[in-house]
């Protein structure tokens, strides 16, 4: 099969051929049909990934066409449209067991600890606990700009948060997972702040239904800024980038008992940050969740949405690109955060 091949970290992402993957006893191969570029996949290319194993296969936002199955499968079929979380659980140790896969201890990350998506094909363990159907009315581009993104905002905000109706919600960085964050805050009928350094990601904010934008560049106070938007703070505020100033911003810009949710993901010099705890999270009595990632199960509430019309996804992906151009792309993130999602959707080039 054809694949991106990373041998050299901060090198090229050359198209080689390479052999096909291996079937798991009890999972499948799905042959890809596109597949999302995310900053995640940009942590790995620049080293942030200690553990990272070359040459590698980077991509874990994918969709495609079930072409093998295990003999331990038993749900699916050959030929079924499919999408999985980048977190693949074991579906039988207690975590999975609980609807809690994230957490599972013998997890494999698609992209990360095995072999992704930038590739032909890709191998799924536990097929009948991981693999989701598509519904015919959801393109393959579209499920894979849902990847991570979209389905990690979706937890964030519906589970971990429990954002409610009417509240605000302050986005700080407006990239995909920061974008489709304010357009699932807006299905749920929130009111919402964006927050970017960007004109164009902050054109596209407003465009998916941001009710405020300010512009971090060139405002010296960022969080004050919020609370004064939102009559003494948010509700909820989603750190959607990882790094130290805006996680401190997000805390401050959260008005007494309100909810941080951490999705995006911190690397290097972001790893450990200083904590305000006594001014902030003790004396406004804030609550911090950590995000990572969304189960299978989890999949049919997005995806019914989807289906009755009221997201989206189309509205994500802005660029749509050919396997041979994923250096390129993951090399435009050396610079910001693009506006919008990358998706590959032609794998023959």
């Amino acid at each position: 099969m054809k694949a991106a091949i990373l041998h050299r970290i901060g090198g090229p992402v050359a198209v080689e051929s390479v052999p096909d993957p291996d079937c798991p006893h009890d999972g499948a191969i799905v042959g890809v049909r596109a597949c999302g570029v995310c900053r995640s996949d940009h942590h790995s290319w620049t080293g942030a990934d200690p553990d990272l194993v070359l040459p590698h296969v980077m991509g874990h936002e994918f969709a495609g066409v079930i072409e093998e199955v295990g003999p331990d499968c038993k749900s699916f079929r050959v030929g079924e449209r499919v999408t999985a979380p980048f977190i693949l659980g074991c579906g039988h140790c207690p975590d999975c067991a609980a609807g809690q896969p994230t957490i599972c201890d013998s997890q494999r990350l698609v992209g990360f600890t095995q072999w992704g998506a930038f590739a032909e094909r890709v191998a799924v363990q536990a097929a009948d606990f991981n693999l989701v159907r598509l519904p015919d009315s959801v393109g393959f581009a579209e499920a894979a700009g849902m990847g991570c993104r979209v389905t990690t905002a979706w937890r964030g905000l519906g589970d971990r948060a429990a954002l409610r109706a009417g509240e605000w919600l302050a986005v700080h960085g407006c990239g995909g997972v920061g974008l489709s964050a304010i357009m699932l805050g807006g299905a749920l009928s929130a009111r919402i702040v964006a927050i970017d350094v960007s004109a164009d990601a902050l054109e596209k904010a407003r465009q998916m239904g941001a009710h405020a934008c300010i512009d971090a560049s060139g405002t010296p106070d960022v969080a004050e800024a919020v609370r004064e938007i939102t009559g003494g703070g948010a509700h909820v505020s989603v750190d959607a980038l990882g790094i130290g100033a805006t996680f401190e911003n997000s805390l401050r810009s959260l008005r007494k008992l309100g909810r941080h949710v951490q999705i995006g993901m911190p690397v290097g010099a972001h790893r450990t940050v200083p904590l305000p705890l006594l001014d902030l999270v003790y004396a406004r009595q804030l609550s911090i969740h950590g995000m990572r990632g969304l189960g299978a199960a989890e999949f049919v509430t997005l995806l019914d949405m989807i289906d009755a019309g009221a997201l989206d996804l189309g509205a994500l992906v802005t660029e749509r690109i050919a396997l041979s151009q994923v250096g390129h792309a993951l090399g435009l993130m050396d610079s910001g955060q693009p506006a919008g999602i990358t998706v590959i959707d032609d794998f023959a080039h």
